[in-house]
């Protein structure tokens, strides 16, 4: 870096006397700026500075400052200065990852944060996380922190370091430099709070994608994009380095598979969406003129899904296959070179979750994105944590008051006898409901956290009518569905008034037991409690426990004798129920009970949908038992088109 200084200082004082002392005082100046900043952040190792005056990254509706390679009609430009002869901008080859700085290290505290400027969009700063030409990038809002996290986590669990997150907002910003993450600005200015599936913040949010992609394939970089959604399970540059002929590997919605190894999905079988939450781009001409177009149709229309415009330029043309053995294939212009990537193992949310396609063909999965899911950005988040592959912090393993859990009890023949129809799905269904209607109510009565318990389905859930899985599908009949399947489990994370609701009801995915990242002090710690019939020998009320360490407690128990007995085990972290059925007969308080029947009346959803009907959804009843005659079926008028709350 002092050598490049060095040099431009002599060819200063080989110019004109006049400019010497002018010219020496500016490089002096930056240079204590660049050494400042960069030492803060991203401690490079070449001397480039043009950081300082190259243009921070453009979007829709404010001020823009972008190269003239990247202009548009639509947006305003302001010439840049050129870089001083001296400081030329380094090439795409030179200088990549020599100095890619450790992830997780917090700065120093006693320092203060760099100018905001510092953290612009610019070559260098992807420079100085790029590897082997690769750069590995997300981006999103404060709302997303802790999916941002876990994304970064499992890369760098996979000991990639060439990554870089996008921030929307300050707040985030902030929070990931004093993390140690490496993060830019994207200048969005966006709210911090969570935007919601097809609002128009959320449309934005797709637009600043493409501006991102279209501002970064000229810095001469290969880049791996992907939405914060979604986690590594094993480290994908090698895959993708297969295919080095490719300008675009994308993933899919594919639910159908079309290979059973792990080769590129068959591109003439693929009749679902592109899915650009994961995809990779190489800095090749024909991906920049895709960029390019896909930009300015979505600034041009407001009110259109990024991810529908990409597919309807990308098919265009599709075909013919780029050769007979590789996978890829023409599109768009017929200049475009295209693979998509297998669904088996770059998974969906059904492929992983509802089909475990990688698991039946043995595959080792790259990359988990939450889609097919309901229940907003809480479901997405309790799935991942489902799959134990969400990153939380200690507290989230060991709540203050402790858990219950439960072994629940299903009969065979609800699980496996007769066909799967609605009728048997919701027999089975509403048989587990009960029981875990028992439960929350027993941990609300201790002020203890649930943990859910696995939940069986015999069928699919879907936007759409269908036989009850995907035709074509990996799906086995029953399965464990996700929760969000059959419970809103954005409302059951959400705060609800308590004078109205009753105190709220924590509760912890049903793998959580299971969870490596659980602490000693909670697994230890653990009380067995066995129904049984009161009466009984050794039936009876009391907090003595059997040599084994088990709790004999008597079914069909009040709110009194619940609270005497287990009052005296508060110090245990989990109590472990063999079965709650005819546990509790309920609250003495019947304020309390009303308060806590309208709550979790709100914890179920809908299962959708049936053929040829419409509407064809039906919704699940958490008080099924109490109606005689209780059939699913949907509703039959529209003022039966309602939760039954």
């Amino acid at each position: 870096m002092v050598d490049g200084w060095r040099n431009g200082f002599r060819e200063a004082t080989n110019s004109r006397p006049l400019f010497v002392t002018v010219y020496a005082t500016v490089i002096i100046g930056v240079l204590v700026s660049s050494f400042y900043v960069f030492s803060a952040i991203y401690s490079p190792s070449n001397g480039s500075s043009s950081w300082l005056s190259s243009p921070p990254l453009s979007t829709a509706g404010r001020i823009h400052y972008l190269p003239q390679e990247n202009a548009t009609s639509e947006l305003p430009v302001t010439p840049l200065p050129p870089p001083p002869r001296s400081l030329p901008l380094p090439a795409p080859e030179e200088g990549q990852g020599r100095s890619l700085g450790k992830i997780w290290v917090s700065p120093p505290r006693d320092k203060k944060m760099p100018p905001l400027e510092t953290f612009k969009l610019t070559k260098e700063l992807f420079g100085e996380r790029v590897k082997d030409n690769v750069i590995i990038v997300t981006f999103g809002n404060y709302a997303f922190m802790d999916f941002i996290l876990t994304w970064v986590k499992h890369l760098t669990d996979l000991d990639l370091s060439n990554i870089l997150v996008g921030a929307m907002d300050t707040k985030l910003l902030e929070a990931l430099y004093w993390k140690g993450i490496p993060v830019f600005d994207m200048g969005s200015h966006m709210s911090t709070v969570d935007v919601g599936w097809g609002s128009p913040t959320f449309h934005k949010m797709g637009r600043e994608k493409v501006i991102l992609i279209d501002s970064v394939l000229p810095y001469g970089y290969e880049l791996l994009m992907c939405d914060t959604d979604m986690v590594w399970l094993k480290d994908p540059l090698p895959y993708l380095a297969r295919y080095p002929d490719a300008d675009v590997l994308t993933s899919s919605d594919q639910v159908v598979p079309t290979v059973v190894d792990d080769s590129l999905d068959i591109w003439q079988q693929v009749g679902a969406a592109y899915n650009i939450g994961i995809f990779h781009w190489r800095p090749t001409e024909s991906a920049k003129k895709l960029a390019k177009e896909w930009k300015e149709s979505l600034l041009a229309d407001d009110k259109v899904w990024d991810q529908n415009v990409f597919n309807e330029i990308v098919r265009k043309q599709l075909g013919p296959s780029v050769d007979g053995d590789s996978g890829l294939f023409y599109a768009y212009d017929g200049n475009l070179k295209v693979g998509i990537l297998p669904a088996s193992i770059f998974c969906s949310g059904h492929t992983y979750f509802v089909q475990a396609m990688y698991k039946q063909l043995r595959l080792e999965p790259y990359a988990l994105h939450t889609t097919f899911q309901y229940a907003g950005t809480e479901g997405k988040r309790h799935r991942l944590r489902e799959g134990m592959v969400f990153y939380d912090p200690p507290e989230y393993y060991d709540s203050p008051g402790g858990f219950i859990s439960f072994k629940p009890s299903i009969p065979k023949s609800l699980l496996l006898d007769g066909k799967h129809t609605i009728a048997s799905h919701f027999a089975l269904v509403n048989h587990q409901l009960k029981q875990i209607r028992s439960a929350l109510a027993i941990a609300s009565l201790l002020n203890r956290t649930l943990v859910m318990p696995p939940l069986w389905c015999r069928l699919d859930r879907l936007w759409f009518g269908h036989p009850g899985t995907l035709l074509g599908s990996m799906t086995r009949q029953p399965f464990i569905c996700p929760l969000d399947h059959v419970f809103e489990v954005n409302i059951m994370l959400k705060e609800l008034p308590e004078d109205e609701f009753g105190p709220g009801i924590g509760i912890r995915e049903y793998s959580f037991l299971d969870n490596p990242s659980l602490p000693k002090q909670v697994k230890e710690s653990w009380l067995d409690v066995q129904l049984c019939q009161e009466g009984k020998e050794g039936c009876e009320a009391s907090n003595t426990t059997s040599p084994s360490g088990v709790l004999m407690f008597p079914k069909r128990s009040n709110e009194d004798t619940f609270k005497a007995i287990f009052s005296t085990f508060d110090d245990v972290k989990v109590i472990k129920f063999s079965s709650v059925e005819d546990a509790f007969i309920g609250f003495s308080d019947k304020g309390r009970e009303e308060r806590f029947r309208r709550r979790v009346k709100r914890y179920v959803g809908i299962w959708c949908c049936e053929e040829n009907k419409t509407p064809g959804h039906i919704y699940y009843d958490m008080y099924w038992d109490e109606k005689p005659g209780w059939k699913p079926v949907p509703p039959q008028t529209p003022e039966e088109d309602h939760p039954p709350l």
